[in-house]
């Protein structure tokens, strides 16, 4: 188990002091969440990298999309639950329970898609993002085809396995540095 005051077992500091433009991004951070999330703080050792995750999560998550945002957190709260992410499930799990104002719906995701009550675009995308995240090389253009037939563009496709291939590498990571979720998400918006 690791030392709570780290954000991963692996002894990388963070960058002391932090360049103003990162401090800024973590002052936003705590004044938005209350806190600056530990994958954050993990990634601070090297500035360079932790832009590089930011901008690529910024981007895959909150750029404009076809996705709706609380979409994309299911795909993550999923893709999470396969790989049995503990950081990623804590975290995006309490985003979803936010973003849909239901608990249940996120506690569904988390232990098991499939019971959740969701319109058949959303089981259509969740079922693409579990095949993408176990049997990627056996995902066939039927695959793509079923997503348009239930409403998504070429585009929401590639957000879709943006998404779906983002949390799968980032997922990877948190397990195998041991990163551990802020305490704050386990309790937000039950």
């Amino acid at each position: 188990m690791t030392n709570q005051t780290q954000p991963t077992a692996l002894d990388l500091p963070m960058v002391d002091p932090l360049p103003p433009e990162t401090q800024r991004y973590f002052d936003i951070c705590v004044e938005k969440l209350g806190f600056v999330p530990n994958v954050l703080k993990a990634n601070a050792f090297d500035i360079d990298k932790l832009n590089a995750f930011t901008a690529m999560y910024n981007d895959l998550m909150l750029a404009d999309s076809g996705l709706s945002k609380l979409e994309r957190e299911m795909i993550a709260v999923v893709v999470s639950s396969i790989n049995r992410c503990f950081y990623c499930l804590v975290a995006h799990g309490a985003a979803v329970r936010q973003l849909s104002g239901d608990p249940a719906l996120g506690e569904m995701l988390v232990m098991n898609y499939r019971v959740a009550p969701l319109e058949p675009r959303q089981r259509a995308m969740l079922d693409f993002a579990a095949k993408m995240t176990t049997a990627s090389a056996e995902i066939e253009e039927a695959d793509r085809q079923g997503l348009r037939d239930v409403g998504f563009s070429d585009r929401d496709i590639w957000d879709i396995a943006n998404v779906a291939g983002f949390f799968n590498m980032s997922n990877r990571v948190a397990s195998a540095t041991a990163m551990v979720p802020n305490p704050e998400y386990h309790g937000q918006c039950r």
